[in-house]
């Protein structure tokens, strides 16, 4: 698989509606999981997106979720840059640059899903993500 670069929207709640809808408009497949899906099922939020992807057949990927708690909604601010894929070597330097002179929110590192992810904002203030997709995910 290529890597793919595409944006990642947050939602402050309303993520599975949101992507529905972003279907009905493009088509594809969507695919969502909730925060109880990956060990939290009797928290507060089980049933919100914690990563959900659309995939249209013209080729458009469009990522989004729930805003995890304590960390603050700001409409107009809530998107990210995602980088993804199973080249390693290239993400990883991807990261290293991105993150140089910016500053890391979750360090590149292995996440409770199996991928190694990490978040950064890079020294222009763009957000960006980046999932090393691992074998068999």
């Amino acid at each position: 698989m290529a890597s793919l670069l595409n944006p990642y929207l947050s939602f402050d709640g309303n993520a599975r509606q949101a992507l529905e809808f972003y279907k009905e408009v493009f088509g594809g497949e969507l695919r969502l999981n909730t925060y109880g899906d990956f060990g939290r099922p009797g928290a507060d939020n089980a049933d919100k997106i914690m990563h959900g992807m659309l995939a249209s057949a013209a080729g458009f990927t469009l990522m989004g979720a729930d805003i995890p708690p304590g960390m603050e909604h700001v409409p107009g601010n809530n998107f990210a840059v995602s980088v993804s894929g199973e080249d390693e070597a290239a993400l990883r330097g991807y990261w290293e640059k991105l993150a140089d002179g910016g500053s890391v929110t979750v360090p590149l590192e292995k996440q409770m899903w199996g991928d190694v992810f990490g978040m950064c904002t890079d020294r222009f203030g763009v957000p960006w993500m980046v999932n090393i997709n691992q074998p068999g995910g």
